[in-house]
């Protein structure tokens, strides 16, 4: 059975709670307390984004190991659980709401005995938030324990978005120059020898002859080429951002009592 005190403690220190499976749940948050016998029965876990939501789990097959309270249920099991305010005392209809969905036998307490001349009153097991009345009461003493809010801040990581490389094909107009060559055809003419004069006939003769002319032309071949590597790299940039949050904390007073002394 956990005790009392170890659970304050685990909220002064602000200890966190896990599953079974050792999967951060939340941050440990109130402590609710059976009327009759004083002991632990429920606590709620700070889940959610900044913790500001509060869900409810028993404590009956709960332990705790230095800051860790290990509870026998999953995260999505307790954020699922019934949406109850945990401002003052549950309700009978809310205490009965948690146990059927934990799954957990619910009894309601015996009855006291009624002394003559005492009102009987209900002595169902109420949870009352952490205020404990001092075990001596009737005597002289008489204490209260006294919680306040307190701003736990953490982060988490989710998912924001996601980046694709994807190629696609764009068409370019290119233009160039190539130089290209032809060949051409002149006539050049050039007196002839005495000596080349004596090996003609010397008669008036037709006569042909063909010249085969070149040149060149443009030729377009186009090829596929790599010529640079795209890759996409992650970087962390670490910006500041301000959060308010309002936080209550318990004041305690005694009344009816004036120097010291009890007023009537």
């Amino acid at each position: 059975m956990i005790s009392t005190e170890q659970l304050q403690e685990l909220s002064a220190i602000g200890g966190t709670v896990i599953g079974p499976d050792g999967q951060k749940i939340g941050k440990f948050g109130q402590i609710f307390l059976d009327d009759r016998s004083g002991q632990p029965e429920w606590a709620t876990v700070r889940t959610g984004l900044f913790g500001l939501s509060e869900s409810f789990v028993p404590l009956s097959q709960a332990t705790v190991a230095g800051d860790t309270l290990s509870v026998p249920y999953n995260k999505q099991t307790v954020k699922d659980a019934p949406n109850i305010d945990p401002e003052g005392q549950l309700t009978p209809e809310q205490e009965q709401e948690l146990y059927h969905y934990y799954s957990l036998s619910y009894q309601e307490a015996d009855q006291a005995a009624v002394q003559p001349g005492v009102p009987e009153t209900d002595t169902r097991a109420e949870y009352a938030r952490e205020d404990v009345r001092d075990p001596g009461a009737g005597t002289s003493q008489a204490s209260a324990i006294r919680s306040e809010e307190r701003l736990h801040v953490g982060t988490e990581s989710v998912d924001t978005g996601k980046v694709r490389l994807r190629k696609h094909v764009v068409t370019e107009d290119v233009a160039t120059t190539v130089p290209v060559s032809h060949e051409e055809v002149r006539l050049e003419r050039e007196p002839i020898t005495d000596a080349e004069a004596a090996g003609t006939s010397g008669e008036l003769a037709e006569d042909e002859q063909e010249v085969t002319l070149h040149e060149e032309r443009p030729v377009v071949e186009k090829t596929v080429e790599p010529v640079e590597r795209v890759s996409l790299e992650k970087e962390t940039v670490i910006e500041e951002e301000r959060l308010e949050a309002q936080l209550r904390k318990e004041q305690v007073q005694a009344e009816g009592w004036e120097g010291g002394r009890q007023t009537r």
